[in-house]
């Protein structure tokens, strides 16, 4: 059976409850004080079988300005909107209010209902439709149908549901590919059941025994019952109204606003990027950094308003922004959102998500206005392909890359897998179906290889540097798998050796720099300098050896944990520094505190040597400089 939901809208005290209880003989205004004030409160719901078979779901929503928030949570996700107006008052605030949100919405069919008809008469009648038709011309239901009934007589309702059936045949049916979201409306105890939450399925499906997540709180809990239009059912799917048993979660627990998901499928945010339209009757310029009423789905909150490439909005003028929430919210890329001013209670524009977990933007960049341009205008691939380029060296699981696109999992899947055979891609993890942009890939080969070559420069006289090591330079991000699959491939293609554990460079050869002796001859050097040892310079010279050479030599020394690099030129053996560092302790344990002539003493040594020493033992926080004095830092 195909669903299609249908949304009044319109002034208050246009007719919209009467309207559908004519319809479908149900009365959706349910509370005591809906009841006494002969006004709707909240929103309202029913269905009505067409006689094609189709189901039409029906949100029943106020019309009363105060209550426009409940309005916005009931429009979002339509299919149909029903422009309900009054034959005998004609076009009102709340009609054009209404009629703004829905156009903001992207709502894309409809009718108008001009109700109330056997209040007024023919050339009455004929005038309205004449206000109607100029208020809606350059909207999208310029070309609606116009239809005139009566919910007192029952003039005009079965032309009504003809039509009704007519433009759901024309409904595109919703796919249940996609990630299961349904946005919370109501929240209640049923006697013996437990917690209800109920709203409309707008994309994928659930079944009975699933567990659910309500964010943003993350609580989970077990489906114990759905019903679709009071008729209890095994899965409910996308475009349909449900009502959602939950088991293992308290209704103190989930609000209107909430959204009700499979677990860890989406994840909240408090920073949006969006394009924003500013409606032409706005009532002044939106300036940087203006603070709104933000409406998405059911939820509402306040949004700090940053514009990324101006100062200020024009009515009537478009542009990126990112929005900067009091509270997490959960959206996901294309949908659509309203804004109304804080201080005056009024609809001023909307938009479309660009993008649900961005970083802070710099304004006025050219490159995040691109950027916000092809996620608004790029087709799916494209905008698969920024977030993975974007996302580094570390790649991006499909998993996450459902969070920030607008595609079904399984459309996801064919491009990935299609920009993998291209090469386009690198698979990371066939698993998490994990990726890298091949040009970061690429990048990081590039590191791979300068890491290799100045490793060699560095310390010439070993065979190569150890696998384990190799990854620690890498970026962070980088994983085992990811670094197997680039160590593997340079291997394979021959621009990396692999000896035993050790990789090199396939030009690289173990210097023959100590055919001389010179690596014992420099270690013996150092240790009988003690605690003046000579420089390489110095060696090189008295030895009328090459400084490089030599200089190679101190590194291999310090790599194999025989020399200890104090500064640029400085080095000391291991066993003189080691005894030095027991002697400053014992010193500073029996005295608390040492002076650098104090130091000096200790050591024997000149300055040259004095100064970075301590300054060393600072650095690997032995000791902590108090003024002119040194004491140890463990010391309490």
């Amino acid at each position: 059976m195909k669903h299609v939901i249908l949304g009044t809208a319109g002034h208050i005290d246009h007719g919209k409850t009467s309207l559908v209880k004519a319809l479908t003989g149900v009365d959706t205004d349910r509370l005591k004080e809906e009841k006494e004030r002969g006004i709707t409160i909240e929103l309202g719901f029913t269905f009505l079988d067409l006689p094609s078979g189709i189901r039409l779901g029906i949100v029943d929503v106020p019309g009363h300005e105060r209550f426009v928030k409940h309005m916005v949570a009931g429009a979002w996700g339509i299919d149909l909107v029903a422009l309900v107006i009054a034959a005998d008052e004609g076009v009102m605030p709340q009609t054009k209010e209404h009629l703004d949100i829905c156009t903001l919405l992207k709502v894309k069919k409809g009718l108008i209902i001009l109700t109330k008809m056997d209040l007024v008469d023919q050339e009455l009648l004929e005038m309205v439709k004449e206000e109607v038709t100029e208020a809606v011309r350059n909207t999208f239901l310029k070309e609606a149908p116009i239809l005139t009934v009566s919910s007192t007589t029952g003039e005009g309702i079965s032309r009504l549901i003809s039509v009704l059936d007519d433009l759901s045949k024309e409904v595109e049916e919703r796919s249940s590919d996609g990630l299961f979201r349904l946005p919370i409306d109501r929240v209640f105890i049923m006697k013996g059941f437990g917690s209800v939450v109920t709203g409309t399925v707008v994309s994928g499906g659930i079944a009975l025994g699933e567990t659910v997540e309500v964010l943003p709180s993350g609580r989970e809990g077990k489906i114990r019952n759905i019903q679709v239009h009071n008729q209890s059912v095994e899965k409910a799917e996308a475009g349909q109204r449900a009502a959602i048993n939950i088991q293992g979660i308290d209704t103190s627990e989930v609000n209107r606003g909430d959204i009700l998901a499979r677990p860890r499928t989406l994840t909240p945010t408090r920073i949006i990027d969006a394009y924003l339209e500013y409606l032409p009757g706005a009532a002044r310029p939106l300036k940087n950094r203006t603070i709104q009423r933000f409406h998405i789905g059911t939820n509402l909150a306040a949004a700090s308003i940053y514009l990324m490439n101006r100062e200020e909005l024009l009515p009537g003028e478009g542009g990126f922004v990112q929005l900067r929430l009091d509270r997490p919210i959960v959206a996901l890329p294309q949908d659509r959102f309203v804004i109304r001013g804080s201080s005056a209670i009024q609809t001023c524009g909307g938009g479309v998500v660009l993008d649900t977990h961005p970083d802070k933007h710099k304004r006025f960049s050219g490159e995040v206005v691109s950027d916000l341009t092809l996620l608004r205008d790029g087709s799916g691939e494209e905008v698969l392909r920024q977030h993975i380029l974007h996302s580094g060296t570390g790649g991006m699981i499909l998993d996450d890359l459902l969070k920030r696109v607008a595609l079904a999992p399984n459309e996801a899947q064919v491009i990935l897998r299609r920009m993998i055979e291209k090469r386009e891609l690198i698979l990371i993890d066939p698993e998490r179906l994990k990726v890298i942009d091949f040009s970061q890939y690429h990048g990081l080969k590039e590191i791979v290889l300068a890491q290799l070559k100045e490793f060699h420069v560095r310390f010439p006289m070993k065979s190569g540097l150890a696998k384990e090591e190799l990854r620690t330079k890498l970026p962070p991000a980088v994983d085992m798998k990811l670094f197997q699959i680039l160590t593997g491939e340079l291997i394979q293609s021959g621009r990396i050796v692999l000896e035993k554990d050790k990789l090199r460079l396939p030009e690289h050869r173990v210097s023959s720099s100590d055919e001389k002796g010179l690596v014992k001859k420099v270690e013996e050097a150092i240790l009988k300098g003690g605690l003046q040892p000579p420089s390489p310079k110095e060696l090189s010279e008295a030895w009328s050896e090459e400084e490089k050479g030599i200089q190679a030599i101190f590194e291999h020394l310090v790599h194999e944990g025989s020399l200890i690099k104090i500064k640029s030129g400085i080095y000391f053996h291991r066993t003189p520094f080691e005894e030095l560092k027991e002697k400053l302790l014992h010193y500073l344990k029996k005295n608390n505190e040492i002076t650098t002539p104090q130091f000096k003493e200790m050591t024997g040594a000149s300055r040259k040597y004095v100064i970075p020493l301590i300054e060393y033992f600072d650095q690997i926080k032995l000791t902590l400089r108090l003024g002119d004095k040194r004491a140890l830092r463990t010391a309490k």
